[in-house]
Formats: C-alpha cells, sequence, structure tokens
C-alpha cells in the first residue's frame, strides 16, 4: 500500500482512538502516548502527523462536526416541511453517532479547547452558526423572524444542556429522552407564538 494511503489510515486510526481515550479517561488524563497505544502507532508518528494532543482532539472534533453535518443531510432527505427539517435536526442531534458516550466527552473537551482564542474556537463558531441558521430557516418559515430567533436559541441551549447533562453521567438521559424533550419544547413554542 502506498505511503499516502497509510498515512490517512493512521491519522484516522489516531482521531478515533482519540474520542475514545477521551471518552473513558477525561480530557486531562488523555496524552498522545495514551492515543496512540490505543491506536496502535508509536507517539513519535502521532506527533508527526499531528503535532500535539489538541491538534489531535480538533482533528476528532472536525470528524465529529463533518459526521454530525452527514447525519442532518440524510435525514434532510426525507423532510418536505419546515417541522420534519427541524425534527431531522434534532433527531441528528441526538443521533447514535453523535449522542455516545465517548463523543460527549469529546464535545465537552472541545467546548473547554475552544473557551481559548484559536482553532477550535473558530470552529464551535462555525458549528454554532450553522445550526442556528438552519434552525432559523426552518423556523422563519412558520414564525416571525425574531421568534424564530428566539426559538432557535433555546432549542440549541437544550442541545448543549443535555449533552452537559449526559457528561456528567450520573444526571445523563437517554437519547429518546433528550429528542422527546427538545421536540416538546418545540411544539410547545410554536404553539404559544402561533396562538399570540
Amino acid at each position: 500500500m502506498p505511503r499516502i494511503g497509510m498515512e490517512a489510515i493512521r491519522r484516522e486510526a489516531l482521531v478515533r482512538a482519540a474520542i475514545t481515550e477521551v471518552g473513558e479517561v477525561g480530557m486531562v488524563e488523555v496524552t498522545v502516548a495514551k492515543i496512540a497505544k490505543r491506536a496502535g502507532v508509536s507517539p513519535a508518528l502521532a506527533h508527526h502527523y499531528f503535532g500535539s494532543k489538541e491538534k489531535i482532539l480538533f482533528a476528532a472534533m472536525r470528524r465529529i462536526l463533518d459526521e454530525f453535518g452527514s447525519s442532518v443531510k440524510a435525514r434532510y432527505k426525507d423532510a418536505a416541511t419546515p417541522r420534519e427539517r427541524l425534527e431531522a435536526i434534532i433527531e441528528a442531534s441526538f443521533g447514535p453517532d453523535q449522542f455516545d458516550p465517548a463523543v460527549v466527552a469529546a464535545w465537552l473537551a472541545f467546548y473547554v479547547q475552544a473557551q481559548r482564542k484559536g482553532d477550535a474556537s473558530r470552529l464551535l463558531a462555525i458549528y454554532e452558526a450553522r445550526l442556528r441558521s438552519n434552525l432559523v430557516y426552518a423556523l422563519r418559515q412558520l414564525v416571525p423572524l425574531e421568534a424564530a430567533r428566539r426559538i432557535a436559541t433555546g432549542l440549541g441551549s437544550l442541545i448543549d444542556g443535555f449533552y452537559l447533562r449526559a457528561a456528567l453521567k450520573d444526571f445523563g438521559m437517554s437519547r429518546s429522552d433528550a429528542v422527546a424533550m427538545t421536540l416538546e419544547y418545540l411544539e410547545l413554542t410554536l404553539a404559544k407564538e402561533m396562538s399570540s
């Protein structure tokens, strides 16, 4: 196999290993050596490909966000109405690939990393802007713009909140309960807005 092929395979293994490692031991305990061992490569090779633990974790978050985007797009194929588009976003937010304990832990580590200026902060801003834009676009077809923005903020806060609770493990809830509660909030806020 050509070297480029092996590099891609090893990078992918390191990204997957980083997600699993963060999920098992938490951000503080994760080291490049632990990630490399789980991926079956040497720590020197991991440093060669990424340069630091932060850069491996950044690559892991890019992968998680790419998978989230693909999940939303796949669900959009069956979404014919604005409500169905909103449901698609909510269901993708809590999909099995996203609301997995290791991925939830990676999200939490990503939020911490994004507190500093830099790549993680910019990536988080892009994710939040896309989520908000997609929510507001669908909501705007149902309610006035200001209400759409307010409801989108509430939906984003609920999604983030359920991830934080899931990261705390003892306070988490099931994926289906998180979807149901978020959809209930959506229905209540839409009903209130449409009745006024």
